[in-house]
């Protein structure tokens, strides 16, 4: 039974209980009307009013009562059907379940046997494998052993030939050492006989001692005496001949050695000096800095190359940007003029026209003091004003490395120095030795000579013919006619070749270390050679079996004394021959 046959069941019940209490009610009612007073009562009629009225509520209540049953009968029928109707589709449920268990079962069975017989192939082919694998290490096992076999006979090989060897070292040793023996006894004899003979020697001696005293009639103490006395005093007499020979030749000396003195002096001379580039370093205070610099689709940089005519380079180098430009006075107003941008922080191409406005003056104010400086150092007072700004463009310029302005004094002082020695004029020569490289102020500008260019501006601004001629003759375009110009090309090369004033090239720097390493190379015996510490130490490395210790010494005087002869170089080239024999063994 169903729940919903139980409610209704309970509904009809508790409906039924209700229309038999209704009835018993109006059973009473009845009853009472029977033993009712007369009708004139009128109590008794309201009374049988009141329950009349009652009645028929009852009435109304039982005929509700029984609509109500026979809706809930209605209704219990139709659950009745439904219930009917919930079985059969319960049923057919219940037989297609079995149905579809069945053909699970079926398919469930089939899977299974399908799973058996593929777990056995399965099981088959790892069964092939793990043949296979065994097959095949057990063919690398024996392979193995072979080796280890073969290994095993080599090494009893090796140690039978070692034994063998050593037998026979033992028994060179045994041979050795009688040979030893017999030896020393040899030894033994003759040392015998070298005592026998410093014996006889030694009263030799004495003999011929004691012969020569008799003759003499002198003492070996006397005679040692008189010898020593001889001799004192002929050094004596030597020693102040060649001291009289000294100081005369001090006397007629003395000039040119204090010459010698103050050229080795002036050769000496420390001055300034700045590495030649064509580039300058800016640093950054960020590389945020790079973006602003670069501008809005890189006008900012544009404008800046335009206007300085300087090329800026901006790369990977952290906080950092390159300025490139041959013209050393256009790069320095560059670099000022990107200096004062980032530090001023506005960077827009008209900031850009006003900065650099600004750096130009400032670098030509700080060119035209320098001039000055030096002019006041070397002493010269009256030149023209547009020969002291080319003067203070050189200030940026060098020259293998050595500023041109610094070279500048450091001749004038040389030739100041040269012309008191030779009791010359001395303004005019220093004059000469200033001004000759006045024309590397316009090279970038000027084709031609240096030389040329300086004496066709000192000649246009009112220099004397002498200072002209000493200009363009210290390179010798022209042949040098006066004593002026002898002078500015000595103080010239003495100022640019004295040590240190200024770097060799690579090009001859590499040329050098080259030859130096084919003259070691095409010696007899010479396996490898090695140019070492930029050039002052060259390793040989000699064949020991070609090349024996006394060959290896002659060998380094040979190469040290061609080196000397073919190259010019600055300080001093160690060579050092190695001759090296090794004997390697195994120990297994």
């Amino acid at each position: 039974m169903s729940g919903v046959e139980v409610v209704l069941l309970v509904a009809v019940l508790l409906l039924a209980l209700v229309v038999v209490g209704a009835v018993l009610f109006g059973v009473r009612v009845l009853r009472g009307f029977r033993a009712a007073p007369a009708p004139e009562d009128p109590a008794f009629i309201a009374e049988k009013d009141r329950q009349e009225q009652s009645l028929a509520a009852l009435r109304s209540a039982a005929d509700e009562a029984n609509s109500t049953i026979d809706v809930a009968k209605s209704a219990a029928a139709a659950a009745r059907t439904e219930a009917a109707a919930a079985k059969a589709e319960a049923k057919s449920a219940r037989a297609e379940a079995r149905r579809v268990l069945d053909d699970a079962r079926a398919e469930a069975d089939t899977i299974l046997e399908r799973a058996h017989r593929q777990a056995e192939a399965d099981a088959e082919q790892l069964r092939t494998a793990a043949r296979r694998s065994g097959e095949r290490e057990v063919a690398v096992l024996a392979a193995t052993t072979r080796e280890q076999a073969a290994e095993v006979e080599r090494r009893a090989a090796r140690m039978d030939e070692r034994e063998r060897l050593h037998t026979e070292e033992v028994e060179r040793l045994a041979e050795r050492e009688r040979q030893l023996t017999a030896a020393s006894a040899d030894l033994a004899r003759r040392e015998a006989g070298l005592v026998e003979r410093e014996t006889a020697l030694a009263a030799a001696e004495e003999q011929r001692r004691r012969e020569l005293e008799r003759v003499a009639g002198l003492t070996a103490d006397a005679a040692r005496a008189e010898l020593i006395e001889a001799i004192e005093t002929q050094a004596k007499r030597e020693a102040a001949l060649l001291v009289r020979d000294i100081e005369s030749d001090a006397r007629t000396t003395a000039d040119q050695r204090a010459r010698h003195i103050v050229v080795d002096a002036i050769q000496r001379v420390a001055s300034e000096q700045t590495a030649e580039s064509v580039v300058s370093v800016l640093h950054l205070p960020g590389d945020e800095m790079k973006g602003r610099i670069i501008g809005r689709e890189g006008r900012n940089i544009r404008a800046f190359e335009s206007v300085t005519g300087v090329n800026l380079i901006i790369d990977d180098t952290p906080e950092a940007v390159l300025l490139s430009c041959f013209d050393p006075v256009r790069r320095e107003v560059g670099r000022l003029t990107l200096e004062k941008l980032v530090l001023d922080g506005r960077i827009h191409p008209h900031r850009i026209e006003e900065v650099h406005d600004l750096a130009r003056h400032e670098v030509e104010e700080l060119c035209h003091r320098a001039a000055e400086d030096a002019l006041v150092e070397v002493g010269i007072t009256e030149i023209h004003p547009e020969l002291v700004t080319l003067l203070g463009r050189l200030r940026y310029r060098t020259s293998y490395g050595q500023n041109v302005l610094k070279h500048l004094v450091e001749t004038a002082h040389i030739a100041g120095i040269m012309a008191a020695e030779l009791r010359l004029d001395i303004p005019t020569i220093k004059r000469c030795a200033f001004l000759h490289d006045i024309g590397k102020a316009l090279t970038h500008e000027v084709e031609g000579s240096h030389a040329i260019i300086g004496a066709d501006l000192a000649r246009k601004y009112g220099e004397s013919e002498d200072v002209v001629h000493a200009i363009e003759a210290h390179h010798n375009e022209v042949p040098p006619q006066t004593i002026e110009a002898v002078l500015t090309q000595a103080s010239d090369a003495c100022s640019g070749g004295r040590p240190g004033a200024r770097r060799e090239s690579l090009e001859a720097y590499v040329k050098r270390l080259e030859r130096i390493e084919e003259i070691a190379a095409g010696k007899l015996g010479v396996e490898k050679v090695f140019a070492m510490q930029a050039g002052r130490e060259v390793r040989v490395m000699v064949k020991p079996e070609d090349v024996d210790d006394i060959g290896a010494a002659v060998l380094a005087r040979d190469v040290a004394k061609q080196i000397e002869e073919e190259l010019t170089y600055p300080g001093q080239i160690r060579v050092t021959v190695v001759r090296e024999s090794r004997v390697t063994e195994i120990a297994r």
